[in-house]
């Protein structure tokens, strides 16, 4: 930090970012009286305030140390520096917070248990020994306990916990690591843990003992469910083929990988095979589930990700996941059935989740705020996130420019996200801040959960939205609400189109300010096109304002809609049918369709009945792979896509793996050219008959999509469109297409731009909406009309 230096021996700093509830109080005290300074430091509602006071060479030490030795969980974004008249004060002290009405402090999210306080955990002498709620400054919960803030006490929910001597002399000793540690607690005045049979709910036992009776079920092949930090979970012992057999059953979950929670780095490695780079990210604060790919001879049983070669890992994160775990590892799984919000209550649970555990691991530490555990991939050594929720929300992403207007001066916007794997976004005082992973909204209860977490977080920055923004779609659940909110509220309404925001959302994690479109190149499952199809195969020129579509893969008929979705059979026929090759019997997605409803299906690809016209790029990776054999229908999102990834064999520049073609085909009206399917499915086929590996069908099929996408950005180049290339949507959650389309697009010279900081499903759709709502507005100046744009 370089402070223009003068005569003048106090300092006036604000300091902005993630700077409360991580230890930054007492670093700053720490630093000031190691350096001799007097003064103050606060919390306020915007951040942490400093006055120091001292020798000039000291204060130029404080302001350059100020943020090169910061605590490892703060984030410090801004430090303003101003000189003031010096004070005369007698020593350095920490303030009790100071709340105003504008907030502008960054909540902390919830962190792993720290190297210090897991030391304490298992030394006998220490009076929090095997204490399942050990934590302090540096680690613990932060978001799910948060009420309001300044983030103090009283401001959570440990409120009703009132601290003993011990306890309380550490809150408030500026040299102890607790020093107000909001949730620290001990045995003697903290939160306690017990265990509780299913069928017999009276004989609940208390600490150790409740940690060794979930142990012992465990070990006896049972379910039991788990308070953790932001949610249940739903345990079992990952080796065990009765047990996940019995999970799966009860839960309702068929083939849907579990995540797998290994008791440390080392049994992980046992799991899965594990580069430096996955080993730091699993150590690392925010200790997300990992996807990586699974070891052989792995003694975690194939029913934890059946079909799948990659599996979910994580390291325990709490106190009392370490003091749970043992030599097996646990699949934890969310706690709730299909479809449903995750359970945080004790007596929520105790009804909702009764029928598919047989015991329950309770704590009494209320959890204000549901947080699903993070998942993400590891690519070109960078976080692909899969799932944003417990670890990094709700950790902001600043908003960049638009127009030239500075985003801090941006109405505050509510963008509701998608259907799928939702997340909804808060732009307000140049922050985007992303929920928590809400889930598919499906049903009511989901509905209700985005509802509480979206009143809760605009409560928490007392903000209230100027406008709202949704998807283009009318069918959806998020629509519908955004629609009756502005009803209410009398404001703005904005619909967006899905693919547009998704390239708005790489742009903006990027930080591009908007003013020179970029060639997004967009591959989903589902997205409502402006023409009323389904489009998700999409090549936009797109900024912040606008976009223009100009090429996408060739629409087929969707027969059925959600039953061709679930069947992938449906999909391959229809690309079939579409790119006239005959349906016979030696082809596996014929064999897979009884006689009656292939006449069924003809006769809807035929008329048009009940059909309509996709380009979607998910429905296409469904087709190939029932195609070629391998998954005829689904019981998960994605499922035939991940299988088909999972089975490409490695071989690039070998002859054998040539990309199958998808030639570019310009349309009549010169609109939007077409990437036809058509000859990728007539050289599948012939591969098929003369025997070819499904593994090298999968490969040439990805190098074929990646080559004719860098064939269409090479066009639109030439065509003054410029290097810049942004990809989004949840197909490119997949590492072996991603990889191969950056590394053509870069080795002919674009800058590409891919997600690090959100999802590129839809989990991250709702960034893409609240930046091109923010950019409409400032254009169009409506604010202040309920008139939907």
């Amino acid at each position: 930090m370089k402070v223009q230096v003068t005569a003048q021996e106090r300092w006036r700093l604000a300091v902005r970012g993630i700077v409360q509830g991580v230890g930054f109080r007492p670093y700053v005290y720490g630093l000031a009286t190691r350096l001799g300074l007097t003064g103050h430091v606060g919390n306020d509602s915007s951040g942490v305030f400093i006055e120091v006071e001292g020798d000039g060479d000291a204060l130029r030490v404080f302001g350059d140390a100020l943020v090169a030795e910061a605590p490892p969980l703060a984030h410090i974004e801004s430090v303003a520096v101003t000189a003031v008249s010096p004070r005369g004060d007698a020593a350095f002290v920490i303030l009790e917070s100071q709340p105003d009405a504008t907030i502008r402090a960054h909540i902390p999210p919830d962190v792993s248990v720290c190297a210090e306080c897991l030391r304490e955990l298992f030394d006998p002498a220490d009076r929090r020994y095997r204490y399942p709620f050990i934590n302090c400054t540096h680690c613990g919960p932060r978001f799910t306990i948060i009420q309001h803030i300044p983030y103090d006490r009283a401001a959570t929910t440990m409120a009703a916990f009132e601290m003993c001597p011990a306890c309380a002399a550490e809150y408030h000793d500026p040299r102890s690591r607790r020093f107000h540690a909001q949730p620290t607690a001990c045995p003697d005045c903290g939160p306690s843990v017990w265990y509780q049979p299913t069928a017999q709910p009276a004989s609940s036992v208390r600490g150790d003992l409740a940690i060794e009776a979930a142990q012992a079920a465990i070990r006896a092949g049972q379910v039991v469910a788990i308070k953790g930090l932001g949610g249940f979970h739903l345990a079992c012992d990952a080796t065990d083929d009765s047990a996940l057999a019995t999970l799966r059953e009860r839960k309702g979950r068929v083939d849907k990988p579990f995540a797998v929670m290994a008791r440390d780095l080392a049994q992980a490695r046992r799991l899965a095979e594990i580069h430096d780079g996955e080993a730091a990210l699993l150590e690392s604060p925010q200790h997300p589930i990992l996807l990586l790919r699974k070891r052989p001879g792995s003694p975690v049983s194939d029913l934890v990700a059946p079909g799948n070669p990659y599996i979910g890992v994580m390291l325990p994160y709490t106190p009392l996941h370490h003091l749970l775990l043992e030599d097996q590892p646990l699949v934890m799984t969310s706690g709730n059935l299909s479809g449903e919000p995750i359970a945080i209550d004790n007596a929520e649970a105790l009804e909702r989740l009764a029928p598919l555990v047989d015991g329950f691991l309770l704590h009494d530490r209320p959890i204000h705020t549901p947080c699903d555990d993070s998942v993400l991939r590891l690519h070109d050594g960078h976080e692909l996130p899969i799932r944003r929720s417990r670890g990094y929300t709700p950790f902001p992403i600043r908003l960049p420019a638009i127009d030239g207007n500075q985003a801090v001066t941006s109405p505050s916007i509510l963008a509701t996200g998608g259907e799928l794997k939702n997340t909804f976004c808060l732009a307000h005082q140049g922050y985007a801040f992303l929920s928590q992973h809400i889930g598919d909204m499906e049903n009511l209860e989901t509905l209700a959960a985005f509802e509480h977490a979206q009143a809760h977080l605009c409560d928490l920055y007392r903000a209230r939205p100027e406008a709202v923004v949704c998807d283009l779609h009318p069918g959806y659940l998020t629509t519908r609400w955004a629609e009756a909110y502005v009803r209410r509220e009398g404001i703005a309404l904005l619909r967006v189109q899905h693919h547009h925001a998704h390239i708005a959302s790489v742009m903006a994690e990027h930080g591009l300010d908007g003013k020179q479109a970029v060639i997004g190149l967009c591959l989903d499952g589902t997205g409502y096109g402006t023409d009323g199809t389904i489009w998700g195969g999409e090549v936009l020129i797109a900024d912040y304002v606008g976009f223009k579509r100009v090429a996408h893969l060739k629409p087929v008929p969707l027969p059925g809609g959600d039953a061709a979705i679930k069947h992938p059979y449906r999909m391959a026929l229809a690309h079939l049918w579409a790119a006239g090759i005959a349906w016979y019997d030696d082809l596996p997605p014929v064999r897979a369709c009884s006689p009656a409803e292939r006449r069924i299906l003809a006769r809807q690809l035929e008329t048009g009945f009940q059909t309509v016209l996709t380009s979607s790029a998910g429905r296409l990776f469904d087709a190939v792979a029932s195609l070629i054999g391998l998954r005829h229908t689904i019981t998960y999102e994605a499922q035939a896509a991940i299988e088909l990834e999972g089975i490409a064999v490695e071989g690039r520049g070998d002859e054998r793996f040539s990309p199958y073609p998808l030639p570019i085909v310009d349309s009549e009206g010169g609109m939007s050219a077409v990437l036809d399917t058509g000859p990728m499915m007539a050289a599948i086929v012939a591969d098929l008959r003369s025997g070819v590996n499904p593994g090298v069908m999968a490969a040439r099929f990805h190098e074929g999509v990646a080559e004719a996408l860098s064939r269409v950005c090479q066009r639109l180049r030439e065509q003054g469109y410029g290097s810049v290339v942004a990809l989004s949507g949840g197909v490119f959650q997949n590492i072996r297409l991603l990889s191969a389309v950056k590394t053509r697009l870069v080795a002919q010279g674009f800058s590409v731009l891919d997600h690090r900081r959100v999802p590129a499903n839809d989990g991250g759709l709702a960034l893409g909406q609240a930046v091109i709502g923010a950019a409409r507005l400032i254009r169009e100046n409506i604010l202040g009309h309920s008139d939907e744009v």
